[in-house]
């Protein structure tokens, strides 16, 4: 089932309204829990496809069983792009529709895991961090690159990890998650450590480099947004 998305009364219009709810909510972050345990409950892999021409995005979550990774549970959401396109404001164009995929989830998301930042980001709050404060659920982020930040190259080894860092503030991990294979770059979102968010990447990646979640995320929301297309 699809659920339509408006944004919500009061959403930020402009970029200076934006900036300013990143601000207040950014102090609400609770980086103090180490988080689920790997392997164990459930965990959700959120992500997005945009159709900018129509002004449409859809969002998918996918519940795994984190023992198995065996899919659970899906669902999906088209609406509106709520916001322009700004660097470091994103969030602002998914949230609301990522936010009706997860409350059309027949059955609790645990762990959710997104596709980009939480504290690896200019305003160390990202995507997972906002979602994370938003809806109370233990939030990370795993991303395909480094955004603005620098690390060095971990080791070729699976589990290989440097931090990512923001002058001497390490912000996320360079993860390995194959051998020799390009990292990904994990950061802590909401409620959940960044030794356990990478021990939770490392769990979703038996077989490829982007988390299952991810993976399975990706190709649903894809789809959702080609039969709201058609």
């Amino acid at each position: 089932m699809t659920t339509t998305v408006r944004a919500p009364a009061g959403w930020p219009a402009t970029e200076e309204q934006a900036l300013a709810v990143q601000d207040e909510l950014r102090g609400r972050v609770v980086l103090d829990e180490p988080g689920p345990a790997p392997g164990t409950g459930f965990v959700t892999g959120v992500d997005v496809a945009y159709d900018d021409e129509r002004d449409l995005v859809a969002a998918a979550a996918v519940v795994l069983d984190a023992a198995t990774l065996e899919t659970v549970a899906e669902a999906t959401a088209v609406g509106r792009v709520s916001f322009p396109y700004v660097p470091g404001l994103l969030a602002f164009r998914e949230i609301p529709t990522v936010r009706a995929a997860l409350d059309a989830l027949p059955c609790p998301p645990g762990l959710v895991v997104c596709d980009g930042y939480g504290l690896a980001h200019p305003r160390r709050f990202g995507l997972a961090s906002h979602l994370g404060v938003l809806t109370g659920l233990p939030t990370i982020g795993v991303a395909k690159n480094p955004f603005t930040f620098a690390y060095d190259a971990p080791d070729t080894p699976r589990g290989s990890q440097a931090p990512l860092l923001a002058g001497t503030e390490e912000v996320g991990r360079a993860l390995r998650t194959r051998d020799a294979v390009k990292p990904v770059f994990v950061s802590v979102g909401h409620r959940v450590s960044l030794d356990n968010a990478c021990a939770h990447t490392l769990a979703l990646t038996p077989a490829h480099r982007l988390p299952e979640t991810t993976r399975r995320a990706d190709a649903l929301c894809r789809s959702a947004l080609r039969e709201a297309q058609a």
